[in-house]
């Protein structure tokens, strides 16, 4: 595989690359690069993390050595779980046959708990070197990376070490490439700018971009409407039986008009979930309604859609039934392997989150 097709890979259902020249010198130099994304174990998991499984599986396959990160002392600091490490690793530990049954081989990915990286001198060293190029008022416009408002840090200023950590991880990983949703973005920024300044290899940073909540997404800022676990009926969630599926897209926001598409999340789910899974959109429609349809690009969705020639609860039907074939092989893994998930269902439980 030459370097074009390994770029192609890897920036393939992408939002944003930074940058592509950096990425094509980097494969030409180094054969086998490093990269990472990093997680904080905080519950159980929706369909974004179906698209984040075929990222990983996109970079494994251009041949980049990559970390699952499991952020267990971030997600403390980010108050998760009822603020227990043991809480979070046991959430950790599910997450990882998610990846597993999601496609991700477990004998091509590497896994490294946050516990691991921070248990030495030469990381708070790192730390310290990153927080004295960076400003207050810079680590506080980051902490959005969180799920936070800049005043949450008057509160508990725990919380102000979160972006500088994020960053250092990354240096501390020694990788090339970070990866991660939109949402991650002022992170990355944050670290490739402590390079320049420190003299340190800049980070190449890439993003996916995110889901929009099924209850409808917000085209100008999709950070606040992305589809989260903490809003069930605004997700779908990979354990979710055949009839919730049914359901919750039947209910699903899908407005009509073209300006709305990036905040449309049955056409998101189309581009970013069912094509690169499946290769194909397959709607079962009575021959009255013109019968069944097949699409394999998502611009004749769209244009279909548009364009009311397809039906809104034609393409959700379709939706539907590919969201529940693309996650039957989830459901057969936990059936064998329900140790980890039971055992964050229990914490999730007592913590009165499900």
């Amino acid at each position: 595989m030459d370097a074009e097709q390994r770029i192609s890979l890897v920036a393939r259902n992408t939002e944003e690359l930074v940058t592509a020249d950096e990425l094509k010198e980097l494969l030409l130099k180094n054969n086998v690069p490093k990269a990472y994304i990093g997680f904080e174990p905080s519950g159980l998991v929706h369909l974004g993390w179906v698209m984040v499984a075929s990222k990983i599986c996109d970079l494994i396959d251009a041949g980049i050595d990559v970390t699952v990160y499991w952020a267990d002392w971030h997600a403390y600091i980010n108050d998760k779980l009822g603020g227990d490490i043991e809480n979070i690793r046991t959430c950790a530990r599910y997450m990882e046959g998610c990846f597993e049954a999601l496609g991700v081989d477990r004998n091509k990915v590497k896994y490294a708990y946050a516990s691991e990286l921070l248990d030495g001198i030469g990381y708070w060293e790192k730390v310290i070197k990153i927080a004295k190029v960076t400003s207050l008022s810079r680590v506080k416009r980051a902490m959005t990376i969180m799920g936070r408002s800049e005043d949450e840090a008057e509160v508990d200023s725990s919380k102000l070490f979160y972006p500088i950590l994020q960053a250092t991880d990354i240096f501390q990983l020694n990788v090339d490439i970070a990866y991660a949703g939109m949402d991650q973005r002022k992170a990355h920024m944050l670290a490739r700018d402590a390079a320049e300044k420190l003299g340190w290899r800049k980070p190449i940073a890439l993003h996916t971009p995110l889901l929009p909540g099924l209850k409808g997404g917000n085209r100008m800022d999709p950070a606040a409407s992305k589809m989260s676990k903490s809003d069930p009926d605004s997700s779908i969630n990979i354990h979710d039986d055949d009839e919730s599926i049914r359901r919750k897209m039947n209910k699903a926001f899908c407005p009509p008009e073209k300006e709305e598409e990036t905040a449309n999340p049955v056409l998101m789910l189309c581009k970013y979930i069912i094509l690169p899974r499946l290769g194909a959109l397959n709607i079962d429609r009575p021959e009255k309604f013109g019968g069944p349809i097949s699409f394999t690009c998502y611009e004749d969705i769209a244009d279909s859609y548009f364009s009311a020639k397809l039906h809104p609860m034609d393409i959700k039907k379709g939706v539907a039934e590919s969201l529940i074939k693309i996650l039957e092989p989830v459901r057969k893994f936990f059936a064998s392997n329900v140790k980890d998930l039971d055992a964050t269902k229990e914490v999730l439980k007592r913590l009165g989150k499900i």
